[in-house]
């Protein structure tokens, strides 16, 4: 745990007792805070007594006592609707903060020589890959790698602070909208569209949230940021001319002057005075697709710039096992190859899968975000049929028969993998895929998408373990 010394004798409010929630009242409560913390949830509640978490009824707290919120990054204060905590907070002047900014304060509270690196990714699609990726890169290369945030461990609940340690951190607008103190080393910014928008509000807002992540930083510090879609572009355009810090584009598509790229999976750097190729990504089982091109680009960039050597970087990227619940290759059975890509929960990261695989059995739906599945028709190509569960199920079966796309309603995620694994099966596809891929998130059926993630990979394994008796009888 990391203790939040630097809210010695305050008086936090902490609403929300989640995973993020408790870890932040621990770390409060350890460093020496008064803590008070709270959740509309008397189950959540009760949970986080349990673990010691100082429990006090915030709609009964005189306010006027407290010196900051700490409010879960899931709880909004603003849009759509604010949280009668942030109602209260703001009433009584006091800032609304989240577990990112205790664990940013506690950095910068250190002797500069004693500081931990800091490695902070953000981006709409790509960031937990890229995040587990980055970990994986520098404890391969003998490195205390911490790995949490928006992804695993909560921010506080990571191993304490030394000048040795590097903390990998997935940060989400959320998070980073309710930060100030944060400085990376290396901040990474990956892609930018539509997203959370309900939260925001406009697109503008939401880019000023996820800029965030550059706050702080000076010219000893490396933005890393992807260029292969307009928006990053501009962005790098903009941070190139706003201070001197050292600035790395990155692409999975094209080649860059100056930067990291990969072209046909092949990985190269041209920040120095040779173009070097760092890997071929083609011999990464776990980073197929042009997206993951990009996203080992960005960890390659972020790793070298803390000074490791470049060749024990390609080396460690090739061996990455890859992350659960994206592009996760599950089971096969005969020809039929399983992808679980449950943590497509929007039609831009839905997209990475299809455009990655041919001839897929694409099981989609659930909780459709606002645009559907329409940005997707240019890969509809890819698809031999369709799959269709949850609320989405009925909007995406007319977006698919406008498209001459062959789908079916199964409603449930057992039934939809059932018929799809029939019809690979008696395709003639040579490889045909199941892609689990909903383009949605997944509340109406699941907790999340891990729940649902893992609903799939049960019932890939009880078909592979069914195959495998009745062939063996």
């Amino acid at each position: 745990m990391i203790k939040a010394g630097t809210f010695k004798g305050k008086h936090i409010a902490v609403f929300g007792l989640g995973r993020t929630g408790i870890s932040a009242a621990l770390s409060l409560k350890a460093g020496g805070a008064k803590v008070y913390a709270w959740d509309d949830n008397a189950k959540t509640v009760e949970a986080a007594k349990e673990q010691g978490v100082p429990i006090s009824d915030l709609n009964k707290a005189d306010w006027t006592q407290i010196d900051e919120l700490v409010l879960s990054p899931g709880v909004p204060d603003k849009l759509p609707e604010p949280h009668w905590s942030a109602l209260k907070a703001k009433e009584a002047g006091i800032p609304i903060i989240c577990d990112i900014e205790i664990f940013a304060r506690e950095v910068m509270a250190r002797a500069e020589e004693n500081r931990p690196k800091v490695v902070a990714i953000t981006g709409t699609n790509g960031k937990s890959t890229t995040t587990a990726l980055v970990g994986h890169i520098l404890r391969a290369c003998g490195r205390d790698a911490q790995i949490g945030g928006n992804i695993g461990r909560g921010v506080l609940d990571l191993d304490a602070m030394h000048a040795g340690a590097h903390y990998v951190l997935e940060l989400s607008s959320y998070q980073l909208e309710r930060t100030q103190s944060l400085k990376a080393n290396a901040a990474v910014f990956l892609n930018l569209t539509p997203d959370h928008l309900e939260r925001h509000g406009t697109m503008d807002h939401y880019e000023a949230a996820k800029r965030k992540i550059f706050l702080n930083q000076t010219k000893a510090d490396t933005v890393v940021i992807g260029v292969d879609d307009s928006e990053g572009r501009r962005i790098c355009s903009e941070l190139k001319v706003s201070n001197g810090r050292r600035i790395i584009p990155i692409s999975g598509r094209k080649s860059l002057g100056h930067g990291v790229c990969a072209i046909k999976g092949k990985l190269y750097c041209s920040c120095g005075e040779k173009v070097v190729e760092v890997a071929n990504l083609n011999k990464a089982a776990a980073l197929e697709g042009m997206h993951n091109w990009q996203n080992a680009a960005a960890a390659y960039a972020a790793v070298t710039s803390l000074g490791i050597e470049p060749q024990s970087i390609g080396d460690a990227i090739l061996t990455f096992p890859g992350l659960e619940h994206r592009m996760e290759t599950v089971g096969k059975i005969v020809k039929v190859r399983f992808v679980n890509d449950s943590k497509a929960t929007n039609a831009d990261a839905a997209k990475q899968a299809l455009g990655s695989y041919k001839d897929v059995f694409w099981v989609a739906g659930g909780q459709a975000k606002s645009e559907g599945i329409t940005p997707l028709e240019p890969l509809f190509k890819n698809l031999r049929k369709a799959y269709l569960i949850g609320e989405a199920a009925p909007k995406f079966h007319k977006t698919l028969t406008k498209a001459g796309v062959e789908n079916k309603i199964s409603g449930t995620l057992e039934m939809a993998v059932l018929c799809a694994l029939r019809d690979a099966l008696n395709s003639n596809a040579k490889e045909p895929i199941v892609l689990l891929s909903p383009a949605c998130a997944s509340f109406d059926q699941f907790k999340n998408f891990e729940v649902r993630g893992d609903a799939f990979r049960a019932q890939v394994k009880n078909l592979t373990e069914m195959f495998a008796r009745e062939k063996a009888a």
